[in-house]
């Protein structure tokens, strides 16, 4: 039962904006206690009380000049058709007079389709991404972002492309299927399917079936981590690592970073809502552990590292993760990058952070793959 002063601060938990300040005071993201109230002004570039490093904000303004439409205002099929911030970074890259070729941002990463069978046969397409050599290399399956909504592996290819050039690893990217068409569970039913295809098949593509790990953004990131949990019951070979890149890990709307960063860009809290009603099947999906990953049984993960960015409404989901996990004993490792908002990571072409943020994860993979 609260206290009467507990009870008192929640009530007065409130986000008003006006007249260019913003008022807040919150719970934080880890636990109850609560958080003094502070004021600040908006930027107008992030849409929140941070503002972006040099390059983050220009890419931010390349962007908003490919002039996209509010997601949540929009039909699932509409929405896909939207600039994403891969497009951003083309834009700027031809603004800039350079090469845009992603074979000549990321080369020695050679590329081939596959098709995995979902559990109820139905055929997922995969980008295969190899490193020049010749094996045996470790393998990373990777699950794209896009609030299980939109997204494809196309859209996050530079991000798998780094990951198999670094790591020097072979990275499974699959076309997991979408919501609405194809309702919770059915991407994360896809995304034991691939592991489990990976696990058996990933020979043929010089690939070493004992060192896999799995990774992922954002809706890819939550899939990342509960289908490391999956594999247990599955039966087959456990990841040695889990890299989860600014993941979806709980329901709720209320936490710090949902308050601060509600109307960042390019991910604001409308969007999560709208990822959420198109992927659900009713309200009683959000206490499924492979959505509310704080409530599952983390401790049947491996290592975990989590890289979060600072102007972004999932932030706290990365803190909460982590805390979760050190309370079970699982070990992780998080990162934060300040002045950077969700879909950093796959913009290293512009963004001197993400190139830093990707050599974290490579150096986190091939930490594991020692093993």
């Amino acid at each position: 039962m609260l206290t009467n002063s507990r009870s008192l601060a929640l009530r007065r938990m409130t986000m008003i904006l006006g007249a260019g300040i913003l008022v807040l005071s919150s719970v934080t993201a880890v636990s109850p206690s609560v958080v003094a109230k502070e004021k600040y002004t908006i930027d107008p570039v992030t849409g929140t009380k941070y503002k972006p490093e040099p390059e983050m904000g220009e890419l931010l303004l390349a962007f908003a000049a490919l002039s996209g439409k509010p997601i949540e205002a929009l039909t699932p099929a509409e929405a896909r058709l939207q600039p994403t911030m891969a497009d951003a970074v083309d834009a700027l890259l031809k603004k800039r007079g350079e090469s845009a070729d992603p074979t000549k941002l990321v080369p020695d990463v050679t590329t081939t389709e596959a098709t995995i069978p979902a559990a109820d046969g139905s055929p997922l397409t995969a980008t295969l991404y190899t490193p020049i050599g010749p094996g045996p290399f470790p393998a990373v399956v990777y699950f794209h972002g896009g609030g299980w909504v939109i997204g494809n592996s196309h859209v996050y290819d530079a991000a798998a492309r780094a990951l198999a050039k670094g790591a020097q690893a072979v990275v499974i990217s699959v076309d997991y299927r979408l919501a609405p068409e194809n309702k919770f569970p059915t991407a994360w039913d896809d995304a034991l399917a691939t592991y489990k295809w990976t696990a058996t098949n990933v020979g043929r593509w010089r690939g070493d079936p004992r060192r896999l790990a799995l990774a992922g953004e954002s809706a890819g990131g939550n899939l990342a981590i509960s289908t490391a949990i999956s594999t247990v019951a599955a039966g087959v070979t456990r990841p040695k690592v889990v890299i989860a890149i600014y993941p979806v890990t709980q329901t709720g709307t209320t936490t710090e970073s949902y308050l601060d960063s509600g109307n960042a860009k390019p991910l604001n809290q409308a969007m999560i809502g709208w990822f959420f009603d198109k992927t659900l099947n009713s309200v009683a999906d959000k206490t499924d552990p492979r959505l509310d990953l704080i409530h599952a049984k983390l401790s049947l993960l491996p290592p975990v590292t989590i890289i979060n960015a600072q102007i972004d409404p999932l932030r706290s989901d990365g803190a909460m993760l982590e805390e979760a996990l050190k309370q079970v004993n699982v070990k992780v490792t998080r990162k934060e990058y300040e002045g950077v908002t969700h879909e950093f990571f796959g913009a290293a072409a512009v963004l001197p952070a993400a190139k830093s943020a990707q050599a974290f994860a490579v150096e986190q993979l091939k930490e594991a793959f020692k093993e």
